[in-house]
């Protein structure tokens, strides 16, 4: 067993859930986060939105899936986030699970 968990920017909220069908992986919880990036590091020249914390309407998903559905979900995403124009991706990480009930 393994948990997954993606986070994105809000706007691929349905792309993620098509991803997840195709992957047949049809129980997940999701909920809405706001992400954040500290930019203070940056020049003024790069950071074009000219404030040091970057906040964003993001989500998280996560499900507890058979570690035979990780593989596809993985490949599919990366098909996807080189297909995006945006700056933002779909990040997705699994963990091992020691227990469960």
């Amino acid at each position: 067993m393994k948990l997954l968990m993606i986070t994105a920017i809000e706007a691929f909220e349905e792309d993620i859930k098509f991803l997840l069908k195709k992957s047949s992986i049809t129980h997940f919880s999701y909920t809405g986060i706001k992400g954040y990036r500290d930019l203070s590091e940056e020049s003024v020249s790069e950071n074009w939105f000219a404030s040091d914390m970057n906040e964003s309407q993001s989500i998280l998903f996560y499900a507890f899936i058979p570690k035979e559905k990780c593989s596809l979900l993985f490949d599919d995403v990366a098909k996807f986030n080189e297909q995006q124009r945006t700056t933002s991706k779909v990040h997705v990480v699994v963990l091992n699970i020691e227990k469960s009930n």
